[in-house]
């Protein structure tokens, strides 16, 4: 039996960062950056109004106020996406629209507010500026956001929707990214209906594909769903063949030592076996090896395997701690470890078998401290236990105990609002 820290190093030092592809850019939310981003244009284009106003000489507002306004003759309008036709003069002012290009001769923009608009019946050839104003105000220059040839975006970010919004802004269609993992998910065991059957007596519905697939797209992957194999050894081969074209293969159940947990053995046969056992709770029996598989080129495979546990709860655990950081990698992310937290215990927990427990808990943040307590009963088969929880409280392998007042770590699955 090895430690959850073995199990993890032995896991991602098999797996690696997959090859780039070019996606529409709104397909890429979340992934890793193959290129640097690099702009060919100013944005914005032209010098444009950070306003609804009026385009001025400032030296026109000089001695300005409510009591003493300056009056400016207004020769035209521009509206955001126009361009002025006119050229302002000592004296002149042109009525301007937010984000409308800067007429020539203009040096700042005097807000509506600033002006006598508003006590005026429609349309006016004169307009009073009750401010004076200092060139460059309410403008906003060319290229301040993005320089013409600048680097916006460099290669390894991970494209979030400001990132998404800044390669629209630049023209970008398409771009070049890490792609997604395919993790095909098999779950096994005669005693597995699918939900969209009948539940015969004796049987249970398969829950663990779904939560597993949900997982995946949650933390970026792409799922294979191949359904229930049976328990036999024939069952589980012709299922997990039709998983050798993904990135990675999870099974559920079959890992333990019962008499019909075939898949490790599964494992041993068709490829090769790592471990088979972690020194922790929920989730010890779990597997790490490959599959022999074959490419879509016919060019002969290996796929990383983890056997998950058949148990719910188990199986989404073991899924937090050693599945999605192997994705993360696989995907070019470097921050693969979930936010761990110190917390307050607020219920006692025994731990006497020597593994290291992960309990599920309720994380509240009170007068600046952050509390954990459990979610109720901690059976592994307790699916409801998981939708309870914000976060895991990890109690090392050599502590026995923990009472109401110690201090914990606790892995965080979620942030909640506080």
């Amino acid at each position: 039996m090895i430690s959850v820290e073995q199990a993890l190093d032995k896991i991602l030092n098999y797996v690696h960062v997959l090859e780039d592809e070019e996606r529409p850019i709104l397909e890429c939310l979340g992934q890793v950056l193959a290129e640097d981003v690099y702009s060919g244009l100013n944005v914005p284009p032209l010098d444009n109004s950070a306003m609804d106003g009026y385009a001025v000489q400032s030296r026109d507002t000089r001695g300005a106020s409510r009591r003493s306004p300056r009056f400016l003759r207004v020769i035209g309008t521009v509206a955001a996406g126009s361009i002025a036709g006119c050229e302002v003069e000592p004296g002149t002012a042109v009525r301007i629209m937010t984000g409308a290009p800067i007429p020539k001769g203009v040096d700042s923009v005097v807000m509506f507010e600033d002006t006598d608009e508003t006590q005026r019946q429609g349309s006016s050839t004169e307009i009073g500026i009750l401010r004076e104003v200092e060139a460059g105000l309410n403008i906003r220059r060319a290229g301040e956001d993005i320089a013409q040839g600048s680097m916006v975006l460099s290669q390894g970010a991970v494209l979030r929707p400001s990132e998404i919004g800044v390669l629209a802004s630049l023209g970008r269609t398409t771009v070049r990214v890490i792609r997604r993992p395919i993790v095909a998910i098999l779950a096994t065991g005669d005693e597995l209906v699918d939900i969209s059957q009948p539940l015969p007596a004796g049987k249970i519905y398969n829950s663990n594909t779904y939560s597993l697939a949900a997982l995946v797209r949650r933390y970026g992957g792409i799922p294979k769903i191949l359904g229930i194999a049976r328990d036999s050894e024939h069952s589980v081969v012709a299922k997990l063949r039709q998983g050798l074209d993904a990135d990675m293969l999870i099974t559920t159940g079959g890992v333990s030592a019962g008499d019909y947990d075939l898949v490790k053995d599964v494992l041993a046969k068709q490829g090769e076996i790592s471990f088979w056992t972690v020194r922790m709770k929920p989730g010890k029996p779990l597997a790490f090896g490959i599959i022999k598989g074959v490419g879509k080129a016919g060019i002969a495979r290996n796929i990383p395997h983890l056997g998950l546990p058949g148990n719910p709860v188990s199986s989404m655990v073991t899924f937090e701690l050693f599945v999605r950081p192997a994705m993360l990698k696989m995907m070019g992310k470097k921050n693969l470890t979930k936010p761990t937290i110190e917390a307050v215990v607020e219920n006692p927990v025994v731990n006497r078998d020597r593994r290291r427990l992960f309990a599920r808990v309720v994380v509240e943040k009170r007068n600046g401290q952050y509390f954990a307590r459990l979610t109720g009963p901690q059976g592994s088969g307790i699916l409801t236990s998981m939708t309870s929880a914000n976060g895991l409280m990890i109690i090392p392998e050599d502590k026995a105990e923990v009472v109401a007042g110690d201090i914990v770590q606790v892995m965080m699955l979620d942030w909640r609002e506080e």
